[in-house]
């Protein structure tokens, strides 16, 4: 219909286009909003409750080791053993207590403070240390810690040790308790197990550190938690009494975070000391990092579980820093950490009392609330983090799990957008399909003419549709009757063609091919750096001298089959397939810098084929394989009855070395045999004649 001739408006096709549209696109934002509201809120639902759940197995994890901890405590403590022990070394210590201390012993102890435990304070915690501040000065302190304590200051060294070869009975007692308190430790991982009296000597330290022989209430360590925990175990007047310390500075650990778990030792209602083990940091970050196995935990690549104190600073290890210390210092630096407290924790390994975490979760645990919210993280970011008071007797501890919610939210905005790319692209296809019921009424005659033109230029798979009953519907028919005899001619052509070119894909490679469709008549090549097999079966005629012909070709014909599938599978390309012999080579048509390798692994795996044949058919067929390698030709010969091949000196030494014996076996070139060097054991099968001299021949065994 021209243009003159049209009615002004829509016309139908436009109208039925447009409330197709209308309807289908209304529709699926419809259902795309809802989807997306239900579906969002569901995955972060999901997100929200893994978070929580890890928190709370966490918590009850650390929980569960205290109050191990402490019943453990309980047991030693009301044991025979530590009862008699704090009874020992009393003893022993109040002997040596009452002697005059040694000048040689004075002098190391002095020396040991000055040149070792000083300097090195002073560099793990940054201030400078005043040695005579912590030189002591009681006879008894001074005996032990010369002759026990590792001049090293290594607490390692110290345990090993039983006694230091004096006849003191505080070498008795410790020669005689020692194993049982490194059994202790050893076993359970705790740092180091000390032993009070009721005056508040440490007469015993299982690590002989420089706490050894201090008085608690009076001494240099006066202060320290480990000072107020042994009186609060000592004044407790219940021997169950379990105290545990939160994390401080300790000096005597070179300024390393500590934590006491202590109980008093005595029987009958006898205090006659106090028991102290330090908590090993190593078994909470274990369980708070579930043995760094954040991502098996459901923690993803940003999630973990951490410990905070009522300082808010961290009680167990931050994930990044053992990930990636180099990241977690950008990143705390930028979230507002110092930047030397950063670098001290990168320093140490270790975030406890490092750490700051001024987050609104942690202020929210420690004012004793639980629950879960999206806040800005220590390490600068955006998380999800599930937090709680911890309930552990003594300790005002919060237990914070966090996740990014970037990684958190991931399924979120992969659904969203898959649903955005789903809905764009549900209404592409409405609007196509629409378009196309509306052109059904208005374009039959247009179909039928493009569908000529396709035709005329080439494409005789197109077919009009055969809907209508009418004239159309007729001459629709007629043009698919001589669509369809065109592309039966065509496809007959095309089946010709195609059975041309497997015939001349099986006789030369596909760039070979190639060239000859193009027009070339002398087609060859040089090839450097080529290994060439040649092999002969050796006995097949004597095998098949008692089969019929078809039956002989059949199971040659299988052999070959192998040992093509085989060549294929270790890169080697089949050359030259004949009776009397097989030629193949490797790195003709795809160069490989592993050529040799794979022609002696592709040798033997012929030998293991024949083996396999000989096996199945009860035969005793042998092969007689030749290899060498170097430069090769290779192209068309002949003229009507074309052939493919390749020949040069490696294609000629190939088959001399072959024939060097004439017995069976796989016989290689000096050349291949100095490629291989030992990766198979070769032996001498004796010398060729070749035009660069004589060469010797080697045999795989």
């Amino acid at each position: 219909m021209s243009s003159k001739s049209r009615r002004p408006g829509f016309s139908i096709q436009s109208k039925l286009l447009v409330m197709l549209l209308g309807v289908s696109i209304g529709s699926s934002l419809v259902v795309g909003l809802v989807g997306y509201y239900s579906g969002s809120d569901s995955l972060k639902q999901a997100a929200y409750d893994r978070v929580t759940e890890t928190r709370e197995s966490r918590a009850r994890e650390i929980t569960n080791f205290f109050t191990t901890t402490e019943n453990s405590l309980v047991v030693y403590t009301r044991g025979t053993t530590a009862i008699n022990a704090v009874k020992a070394f009393t003893a022993g210590y109040d002997e040596l207590q009452a002697q005059p201390a040694a000048a040689a012993d004075t002098s190391a102890v002095t020396a040991l403070y000055t040149n070792t435990f000083a300097p090195q304070l002073a560099q793990r915690t940054g201030n400078a240390a005043d040695p005579a501040a912590f030189i002591p000065s009681d006879p008894a302190e001074i005996y032990l810690q010369s002759h026990y304590t590792d001049p090293g200051l290594d607490g390692t060294k110290a345990l090993a040790v039983d006694t230091a070869g004096d006849t003191s009975a505080w070498s008795a007692a410790n020669a005689q308790y020692q194993d049982y308190f490194r059994e202790i430790i050893q076993r359970f991982g705790y740092e180091d197990a000390l032993l009070m009296d009721n005056d508040g000597h440490v007469v015993y330290s299982a690590t002989k550190n420089v706490d050894l022989g201090t008085n608690l209430t009076s001494g240099p360590y006066k202060g320290t938690s480990l000072a107020t925990g042994y009186e609060a175990a000592l004044n407790s007047n219940e021997v169950d009494y379990v105290g545990i310390t939160d994390f401080e500075r300790y000096q005597p650990s070179l300024g390393a975070p500590v934590a006491w778990i202590m109980s008093p030792v005595g029987e009958n209602g006898v205090t006659s000391g106090v028991m102290a083990l330090q908590v090993p940091i190593a078994a909470i970050n274990t369980i708070m990092t579930s043995d760094q196995g954040w991502a098996d935990d459901g923690m993803g690549q940003t999630g973990e579980t951490y410990l905070a104190g009522p300082d808010q600073l961290m009680r167990s290890v931050s994930r990044e820093l053992v990930e990636n210390p180099e990241q977690y210092q950008k990143d705390a630096v930028a979230a507002g950490t110092p930047p030397d407290v950063a670098a001290r924790a990168v320093q140490v390994k270790g975030s406890i009392l490092i750490q700051p975490v001024h987050t609104v979760a942690v202020q929210n645990a420690l004012a004793g609330q639980t629950g879960i919210i999206t806040t800005r993280g220590y390490l600068g970011g955006e998380d999800i983090v599930a937090y709680a008071p911890l309930d552990i007797p003594g300790l005002q501890w919060v237990i914070i799990s966090r996740i990014d919610t970037t990684e958190a939210f991931a399924p979120v905005n992969d659904f969203t957008r898959n649903l955005i790319l789903s809905i764009v692209a549900l209404i592409l296809i409405v609007s196509l399909l629409s378009l196309v019921l509306a052109q059904v009424f208005a374009r039959p005659v247009r179909r039928l003419v493009t569908a000529v033109r396709q035709v005329a230029a080439g494409d005789l798979a197109v077919e009009v549709p055969q809907g209508s009953r009418d004239e159309f519907g007729d001459l629709g028919n007629a043009f698919n009757d001589m669509s369809r005899s065109l592309r039966i001619k065509q496809s007959l052509i095309e089946e010709q063609t195609n059975e041309n070119e497997k015939l001349l894909g099986t006789l030369m490679p596909a760039t070979v091919a190639k060239r000859y469709k193009e027009g070339e008549e002398t087609i060859t090549d040089v090839h450097q750096d080529v290994s060439v097999l040649f092999a002969d079966l050796i006995g097949y005629d004597d095998f098949a001298a008692d089969l019929g012909a078809e039956k002989e070709l059949s199971l040659l014909n299988s052999i070959v089959a192998s040992f093509d599938e085989a060549a294929v599978r270790m890169g080697v390309e089949t050359v030259r397939t004949l009776r009397e012999g097989y030629l193949a080579s490797c790195g003709l048509v795809v160069p490989r810098v592993d050529n040799v390798r794979r022609m002696v692994d592709f040798s033997l795996e012929i030998r293991a084929i024949i083996e396999r044949f000989n096996a199945q058919h009860e035969t005793a067929l042998s092969v007689r394989i030749g290899i060498d390698a170097g430069t090769v030709s290779s192209g068309l010969v002949g003229r009507s009855n074309l052939a493919y091949d390749m020949w040069g000196d490696a294609v000629n030494l190939a088959n001399q070395v072959q024939r060097v014996s004439g017995a069976a076996g796989i016989f290689v070139s000096q050349t291949v045999r100095d490629f291989m060097h030992d990766a198979v054991t070769f032996v001498e099968a004796g010398s060729i004649e070749t035009a660069g001299g004589t060469q010797t021949v080697w045999k795989i065994q």
